[in-house]
């Protein structure tokens, strides 16, 4: 029996392959493997005496030779085929061993030419990873040194079986795909292509969870292979329990609305929606602010805050039950405090986001699209009613509309003081959320701004808010009846923007 190892990652590789040598199985391997290999005293045949043909090139040919591949896809069965191996006098091959050029590692470094990303795309392994995956009925392929304990059991055992080979190969087929679709995605980066004929994705599983969003429902977790920005993928949990399901969308919605700030800011997130949003000159008083824009329903909520955590800001954390609190950094003091806690989850991650495409699965399909990243800054704001805002008014519209981005539509934020005080969520219409919010704002409605992430349909929303003492609307406009909403803001004396950008959030 004969082994083919060619290996970029080389751990384990030395014990596989004395492995296979104490059980009379021949070596071959190339370049760097071999010397490894011949390092460790294991006796090797190169390649090139093989295929009887020197490795060229630069190293880009070396195993593309019939003396490999038919080695690899012979048939043991077909008398045919065992001819014609003995006639071009090609042997078989019962086992590669082989994992490919870094490719992920090359281009996820931000700096890599396009020379060097396209010199570490791997031709060879790929090709024999897939002959021996084709003919798993008798070649046995490996790709991940975590399977190599369980193939040098078999082999202890007298050789590895069909149900092994089987589910090796069908790794192997996930390992070339994942590969070639990394490679897709990044000439995809190159050429500027959003929207192709075919998309191709793949993803790295980062845990199993313990059920879904309900416990009948099975899951796990994974993430994009090469993503710069902030993740709960790359998250380092230095505290509690593992996430599940919910905590994940909950957690990954409170970053995206972190996301929106720069300022020292808190945000506390139930069921995907915001509860509290709001700034201050510093992070413990950013979080006291949040806290008291809804302190009932922070109640086993998810708290994001965008500055590091000291005692102060832990000390106002730590009297609240909290599924997790995710910052750039603990102080040793906070952490202490916090970690007495047994369930509390604590996340360390920059919170800092990148643009992205946004994948939503439906039934047989996939719907993509550009991530909501629009701001203020980029909208053509306009003031259309008789009165202008204060600047005190300026700063809660903002944080009206920089909040209600994130609320699931039909969605409307009230914000005073810099501080969401009431959410509007879900309804089926825009005036249900419009009094949802009202209603939870009460007195703190008076002198407050209002957002709405569309246009008001008629002009009911705006007369619920001038009930209310709102004194400020943004929106985007585009209603067919927007003139009926801007006479009833001059009517009542309110000031209301116009962004011309929607932020719908289904």
């Amino acid at each position: 029996m004969r082994a083919l190892i060619s290996v970029s990652d080389k751990t384990g590789i030395v014990e596989l392959g004395q492995a296979m040598h104490d059980a009379g199985i021949e070596l071959i391997s190339t370049g760097g493997t071999h010397q490894a290999l011949e390092a460790a005293g294991l006796p090797v045949i190169g390649i090139s005496e093989v295929t009887q043909f020197p490795e060229m090139l630069d190293g880009r040919v070396k195993t593309l030779h019939p003396m490999v591949h038919g080695g690899l896809l012979g048939r043991r069965d077909l008398e045919s085929h065992r001819e014609q191996m003995a006639e071009q006098q090609i042997k078989p091959i019962d086992f590669v061993v082989v994992n490919l050029y870094p490719f992920k590692e090359t281009v996820m470094n931000e700096d890599v030419s396009y020379a060097d990303a396209i010199e570490n795309i791997d031709i060879g392994g790929p090709s024999m990873i897939r002959s021996a995956a084709k003919n798993h009925a008798a070649v046995t392929v490996v790709v991940d040194p975590a399977d190599y304990q369980a193939v040098i059991q078999e082999i202890h055992l007298g050789g590895t079986t069909f149900e092994t080979r089987q589910k090796l190969a069908a790794k192997a087929f996930r390992h070339t795909a994942a590969y070639d679709a990394l490679i897709a995605d990044y000439f995809l980066t190159q050429t500027g292509e959003k929207f192709p004929d075919q998309l191709t994705i793949t993803l790295e599983k980062v845990q199993d969870l313990r059920y879904g969003e309900n416990p009948h429902q099975e899951a796990a977790f994974y993430k994009t292979p090469i993503y710069r920005g902030a993740s709960l993928a790359s998250a380092k949990q230095l505290h509690g329990k593992e996430l599940s399901y919910n905590n994940i969308q909950d957690a990954n919605a409170a970053l995206e609305i972190l996301d929106e700030f720069r300022e020292a800011a808190a945000v506390v997130v139930k069921h995907m929606n915001p509860c509290g949003v709001a700034v201050g000159p510093t992070i413990d008083e950013a979080f006291r602010r949040a806290h008291a824009a809804d302190p009932v329903s922070i109640f086993g909520g998810i708290v994001a805050l965008n500055r590091e955590v000291d005692l102060a800001t832990a000390e106002q954390l730590s009297g609240i039950f909290l599924e997790i609190i995710i910052a750039p950094s603990f102080t040793e003091e906070a952490f202490t405090l916090l970690a007495a806690k047994k369930n509390l989850r604590l996340l360390e991650l920059d919170v800092k986001r990148v643009q992205s495409i946004r994948y939503t699965a439906v039934a047989g399909g996939m719907l993509v699209q550009d991530s909501d990243d629009e701001t203020l800054d980029d909208a053509s704001a306009r003031v259309v009613t008789d009165r202008k805002p204060t600047a005190g008014e300026w700063e809660d519209l903002k944080l009206a509309w920089r909040a209600v981005k994130h609320v699931k539509s039909n969605a409307i934020v009230i914000a005073k003081d810099e501080v969401t005080v009431g959410v509007g969520a879900g309804q089926m219409n825009r005036v249900g959320s419009a009094n949802i919010a009202i209603t939870q704002a009460g007195a703190k409605a008076v002198g407050a701004a209002m957002g709405s992430d569309a246009f008001f349909p008629m002009g009911d929303t705006v007369e619920a808010a001038a009930t209310a003492g709102i004194t400020a609307i943004i929106q985007p406009g585009g209603s067919i009846r927007d003139q009926e909403s801007i006479d009833a803001c001059n009517k009542h004396g309110i000031t209301m923007i116009f962004t011309n950008v929607r932020h719908f959030k289904h």
